[in-house]
């Protein structure tokens, strides 16, 4: 084999090597963010919420796009309800419920799209899950003995009522936990490869149909003001970037609160110090909900 025969072998190995090693590369990027958008499904009991002795009924929600989702619902004491929307791969927070509705308040949490007994093929990640609470908010605000509505949100929750505040004007405060502050910034701190990083969004995008950056909960929580926000985060944690409460907190308008302690992890701060966790959740709700005109 001369050179030149020699030459043209290996640059067509070389070629096929480097095409194989893109075509990989595609397949786990397209395979990766498949595995993301289908979450596991985790059932949830109810034990919590007999224990506490708390009184709900079970019921569905059907969201404008013809979600079926599995709820819980108990009516408020105080005339005040409170939404909650949980995070990626969890289902609806008993404890989170058990807390509110033991200080009078009604709580309706649902399990999002593709999550617990919900119906629905994909999880995105917080941006169609706004019609999720778009469904809860209107029942919620067709009940008799409900006056004022607020929101919890715990991770992707939090991104997910972020981005329904901003829509649905009828919440009228909202306390967002361990949010990430952008799908692209989170693909950052989870996945900071020179390769996979961009292909992950890439494909997130694509999958989605959105713009990562536009559809971000710090893009858009600016606009919920004057609705007051309460923005939580512990720094160790280790599933949304530890700085993404204060991002959230510097792209709100006032009224807005930031709470944030050392060495507490993702979702962490109730466990942490569970009866501060209450005061001051509780504590702001009663004020920006209780201490209105009916």
């Amino acid at each position: 084999m001369d050179f030149k025969h020699r030459i043209f072998s290996t640059f067509k190995i070389t070629s096929w090597f480097i095409f194989g090693f893109i075509l990989l590369l595609v397949i786990f990027g397209i395979a990766g963010v498949y595995d993301i958008l289908h979450p596991p499904r985790l059932i949830p009991a109810g034990h919590t919420l007999v224990k506490e002795n708390i009184p709900f009924r079970s019921m569905d929600l059907i969201t404008d796009d013809g979600i079926r989702l599995s709820a819980w619902y108990t009516p408020p004491r105080n005339g005040a309800l409170i939404l909650l929307a949980h995070g990626y791969g969890n289902h609806r927070p008993e404890w989170m419920y058990a807390m509110f509705a033991k200080k009078g308040y009604g709580v309706l949490a649902w399990d999002a799209r593709a999550h617990g007994e919900s119906d629905g093929k994909i999880s995105t990640i917080g941006y169609l899950e706004v019609l999720d609470v778009k469904s809860a908010l209107e029942f919620a605000s067709a009940q008799p003995d409900v006056r004022h509505i607020g929101a919890w949100g715990g991770s992707m929750g939090g991104a997910t009522i972020i981005r329904a505040a901003v829509q649905l004007p009828q919440i009228e405060a909202l306390v967002v936990d361990s949010s990430f502050s952008s799908l692209n910034e989170e693909i950052d701190f989870l996945a900071p490869y020179p390769l996979i990083n961009p292909m992950t969004k890439f494909f997130m995008g694509l999958y989605l149909g959105v713009d990562l950056d536009k559809t971000s909960p710090a893009a858009l929580i600016g606009k919920i003001s004057p609705r007051p926000v309460f923005i939580i985060q512990g720094d160790g944690d280790k599933v949304a970037s530890p700085d993404s409460a204060q991002k959230l907190f510097n792209a709100a308008g006032n009224p807005r609160i930031l709470w944030t302690e050392e060495n507490v992890t993702h979702l962490g701060m109730y466990l942490n110090n569970p009866r501060k966790y209450q005061r001051r959740v509780v504590d702001f709700f009663d004020e920006n909900l209780l201490n209105k005109n009916p």
